[in-house]
Parts: C-alpha cells; structure tokens; sequence
C-alpha cells in the first residue's frame, strides 16, 4: 500500500477539493515515514459556522496503530492552519509514542513478584 491509500480524508459539512485532498496526503504522509507500524491515519476536516467567525475549521486524525490509537483534534479561523497545525501536533505524538517504546525495549525493567517462590533443585 502506498502512503496515500493509508489516509482516509472524509468532511463533515464541507466539501472536499482535490487542492484540500492534496494537501492534507503532503503533510501527513511525512507522519507515516516515522512510525512503520502505522495502519491508516483517519482525517476528518469539519466546518462548524459560528457568528463570531472564530475555531471554525476542526481537523481531528485518528492514528491507528498497534495498541493505544493516538487521537488529535486541532480547532482554528482557517482550514489549512488546522491542517498544518494538526500536522504537527501528530508529528509530536508518534514521536514521542516510538521514542517511548524504543526506551522501554532497549531498558527493561525487573518485575517484582509480590508472593514467595519456592526454590527448585536442578535434576543431575
């Protein structure tokens, strides 16, 4: 599967331009390179009017990966700033999620046991 069949985009009260499309597979299409783990990445880009005319455009990605899916929503007045800005937020999330597993494979732990084991007697 190529990086772009592992981005689903989908729009909630806003319609989907190539441009729109295009951009969002650009800038997270990079997130997929630092974890190979990752399954697909779900893109929902949602226009919510307001009067105010503020945190119109919401950009939520859910990362699925093995485990724990990593679930990011970026709010802003433009769309393609909530695309960049949830771009980065990713970034720093699956960063940090491989780093940390890195940290835990390379430096376990012992496991303390809170009951008395019995001693056993190696057979000659």
């Amino acid at each position: 599967m190529s990086n772009s069949e592992n981005i689903i985009i989908s729009g909630i009260n806003l319609e989907l331009t190539d441009a729109i499309k295009d951009h969002v597979r650009t800038k997270l299409s990079k997130v997929l390179k630092h974890n190979e783990r990752i399954i697909r990445i779900n893109v929902e880009l949602e226009y919510r009017p307001s009067k105010k005319h503020i945190n119109e455009f919401v950009a939520k990605a859910r990362v699925e990966v093995r485990g724990n899916d990593i679930v990011v929503g970026i709010e802003s007045d433009d769309l393609y700033k909530s695309i960049d800005a949830l771009n980065e937020k990713l970034t720093r999330q699956v960063r940090r999620r491989h780093r940390l597993e890195k940290e835990k494979r390379n430096h376990p732990h012992d496991v303390d046991i809170p009951v008395e084991l019995p001693k056993t007697v190696a057979a000659k």
